[in-house]
């Protein structure tokens, strides 16, 4: 069964673009206490430095309140990680190390992402499960 998740920014970025896709789902599930995202506060800032981004905050509407206020209501709802060891690198792209990092550490049940390529590799080394959000959506079985 699955409960414990990293949810890569991809995720949390595509979730507040539109409430009619699965990465939306997926924090509703997180919401409602189906899912406990598991945060490093490395990746937690990584969320925050992107959703405030100009070219996101057009994208999906949000006043810089409103993303803190999101933010604060997430912080509520996770489980922190204290990352203790690196294994770097594992991925092509180093910005998504901490991620990886955050689901060995935290003894993740999946790796959530819409990049599901650049994990998959590590995932398998590691067994941590990657998974795209309607593959994770099918697995919890809302």
């Amino acid at each position: 069964m699955i409960k414990r998740v990293v949810l890569d920014t991809s995720v949390i970025v595509a979730a507040l673009r539109t409430r009619a896709g699965a990465g939306n789902a997926v924090l509703r599930l997180v919401a409602n206490r189906r899912l406990t995202p598991l945060v490093s506060p490395p990746l937690f800032l990584e969320y925050e430095d992107v959703l405030k981004r100009p070219e996101q905050r057009i994208a999906h509407g949000l006043t810089l309140e409103m993303i803190d206020d999101f933010l604060a209501e997430l912080a509520a709802l996770v489980e922190p990680v204290e990352v203790r060891f690196l294994w770097r690198p594992q991925v092509r792209d180093p910005s998504d190390e901490m991620v990886l990092e955050a689901a060995i550490n935290g003894r993740a049940d999946a790796l959530v992402t819409y990049n599901i390529r650049d994990f998959t590799e590590a995932g398998e080394r590691f067994a941590v499960p990657v998974l795209r959000p309607p593959d994770l959506l099918k697995m919890v079985k809302q």
